[in-house]
């Protein structure tokens, strides 16, 4: 698989997911459907991922409503640019991700790369690009790949919803350490993406918390 699509790319990779971990089966039977969540890559996308870092969902989407009443719903790089400093600051928004916003909408703009063109870049390339500009970590830089850019091997091992929810799993209910995760989910390769999406669904089952970003 090269990248995830559509519906039935994610069919295919819950399937030789399973093949590959037949553990997860009984999570799988139970959260079925998994959300395919997926964006077209570009600002608007990675926008939208930055206001989620380190926020609950609920205050993810009240900033997001605010920035979009009055960029529009699908933001433009240079949009945003266009604003002024006291505009911005009613969004909510943290100094950090103000800047990471800032210098994405540069990035997409002025280079070296565009925002659209990391979708077909190998993941680990994709990622360094990504993290090279201020405001962005390897959190946002994955589920960028994984939900814009289609990225069918990627797992967030920082995510703490994951965590959770692995520990649930593996773990007897302990939250483990992302070095342990990453363990765990090399025998998911090369479907990674598909697992995170088989743990956040799990997560949300059992605390009933939506924990995907916006």
């Amino acid at each position: 698989m090269t990248t995830i699509r559509c519906e039935a790319d994610l069919a295919a990779g819950l399937s030789l997911l399973l093949t590959r971990d037949p553990r997860l089966r009984p999570i799988a039977e139970v959260c079925h459907p998994l959300p395919l969540r997926l964006s077209a890559p570009g600002f608007a996308g990675l926008a939208s991922i930055i206001v989620s870092q380190m926020v609950s969902r609920a205050s993810a989407d009240a900033i997001w409503r605010r920035m979009t009443a009055v960029l529009g719903n699908r933001p433009l790089a240079e949009d945003y640019l266009a604003l002024g400093p006291e505009l911005i600051g009613t969004f909510g928004l943290s100094r950090g991700k103000a800047q990471a916003l800032e210098a994405a909408a540069k990035a997409d703009l002025g280079g070296p790369f565009r925002l659209d063109e990391l979708a077909d870049m190998p993941a680990d390339a994709a990622i360094a690009a990504l993290t090279g500009l201020k405001g962005v970590g390897p959190w946002t830089a994955e589920v960028y790949l994984m939900f814009c850019g289609g990225h069918p091997d990627i797992f967030p091992v920082g995510d703490v919803a994951l965590r959770i929810s692995v520990g649930d799993v593996f773990f007897a209910g302990e939250r483990p350490l992302p070095d342990q995760v990453a363990e765990i989910a090399e025998a998911w390769t090369p479907v990674r993406s598909v697992a995170a999406r088989l743990f956040w669904a799990h997560y949300a089952r059992i605390t009933g918390r939506v924990a995907l970003p916006r």
